[in-house]
């Protein structure tokens, strides 16, 4: 394991607006801010998404297993935002659900704000942190 302590930064409340791309627009208060290490929660409507739902075997690098969130669903849900070469990137993991049907997943595709998705972005600071991508999964990891 590796490790860096910080301090709890700014804080910022943001409310999504009925068919706003949630992560697009995340990012871009991310950007906006500075915020270069954070933690967030969603709580809210979606409309639709593609998530993985999980890894299909053990192989590395790993093959998704996709889902999709149909319609409309509540959501909750939580991440983190770290920066790569490119700008910041929201990393989300998320429940999401319409009647009996619920799935949980990270968020890839398609973030969509049904009527109001409410954060909370909670800053880190003294973090040196980015995500890059790690040759053996494929994926863009945290890396300290």
């Amino acid at each position: 394991m590796k490790y860096q302590a910080g301090r709890t930064g700014r804080a910022f409340v943001a409310k999504f607006e009925d068919g706003e791309d949630f992560l697009q627009s995340l990012a871009g208060l991310a950007r906006k801010e500075e915020i270069r290490c954070a933690v967030f929660f969603l709580v809210g409507g979606a409309k639709g998404g593609r998530v993985v739902l999980g890894p299909k075997g053990d192989e590395m690098p790993p093959e998704p297993v996709w889902g999709e969130i149909a319609g409309n669903s509540e959501m909750l849900g939580t991440g983190t935002i770290f920066w790569d070469e490119t700008g910041p990137k929201a990393h989300l993991h998320m429940a999401a659900g319409r009647g009996e049907s619920v799935k949980v997943g990270c968020l890839r595709e398609k973030s969509r704000t049904f009527l109001v998705l409410e954060a909370v972005i909670l800053e880190i600071t003294g973090i040196d942190a980015s995500r890059q991508v790690d040759p053996a999964s494929g994926l863009a990891l945290l890396r300290l």
